[in-house]
């Protein structure tokens, strides 16, 4: 297994800093979402888990990209950047605060990504544009979204055994899938980001999810961006300038 920790990750020149022009740049790039594949099939090539913690006093963010092999889950690859947190807080515009960061984690890997599993939202999202879209627009990877609970859409409670799904909807619209991965669990909220079909989307979930209610491409992007941060923040007290 191979580790990179990226430089303080850059923020374009030409970022969106308002909430006008963020709004802009989703309604141009959503147009691009291709939702006409089905994307690659569970158990083959890599799948990598994509997640950020934030350090809000010292105005960081912290990305963590790991690659896994499909088939075994075993790490294949992973790297982190640390960057300055690039947009201010807005509800549904939360992708503009990360993804510099992401990407420049990214960047690093020498593997391909395969798969890329977002903790959040791709479609399932009031502007069908959340993260996972986002970042599949960007990168061309095909991306999912994999949330831990739902936004603001409905949905009945799926069955009690394990690989149980009940529709999320928007008005009669499926923007995607409360899935149910360990048996009378409470479920996680599926939708496709980009070059990925729904039904694939949920067995790729599954396929993930052998032991616990999240991903294990989730659980280990998770635990590894909090430990980046940790060492990055370690490094200046909460009054100094970050970096």
């Amino acid at each position: 297994m191979t580790t990179h920790a990226a430089a303080l990750a850059p923020i374009p020149a030409d970022w969106p800093t308002d909430e006008p022009t963020a709004r802009a740049v989703q309604d141009a790039l959503r147009a691009r979402v291709v939702l006409d594949e089905a994307g690659p099939e569970p158990d083959t090539g890599h799948v990598t888990g994509v997640d950020v913690a934030y350090d809000d006093e010292r105005d960081l963010v912290a990305a963590a990209v790991v690659v896994l092999d499909a088939a075994t889950l075993d790490v294949v690859e992973e790297a982190t950047a640390v960057g300055r947190v690039a947009f201010p807080y807005v509800p549904g515009l939360l992708a503009f605060r990360e993804i510099p960061t992401v990407l420049a984690a990214l960047g690093a890997l020498e593997a391909a990504p395969g798969l890329v599993v977002c903790d959040g939202y791709g479609i399932a999202h009031p502007r069908r544009f959340g993260l996972a879209s986002h970042l599949g627009v960007l990168t061309g990877l095909p991306t999912i979204g994999v949330a831990k609970n739902p936004f603001t859409f409905t949905y009945e409670a799926p069955e009690a055994p394990r690989g149980s799904a009940a529709p999320l909807l928007d008005g009669g619209e499926e923007i995607g899938r409360a899935l149910r991965t360990r048996e009378d669990v409470k479920p996680v909220f599926v939708s496709v980001g980009h070059r990925v079909g729904l039904d694939n989307a949920c067995a790729h979930t599954l396929r993930l999810t052998p032991r616990y209610r999240l991903p294990e491409s989730t659980r280990r992007a998770d635990a590894l961006c909090r430990r980046a941060l940790r060492d990055a923040t370690a490094q200046v007290p909460s009054s100094a300038s970050p970096l």
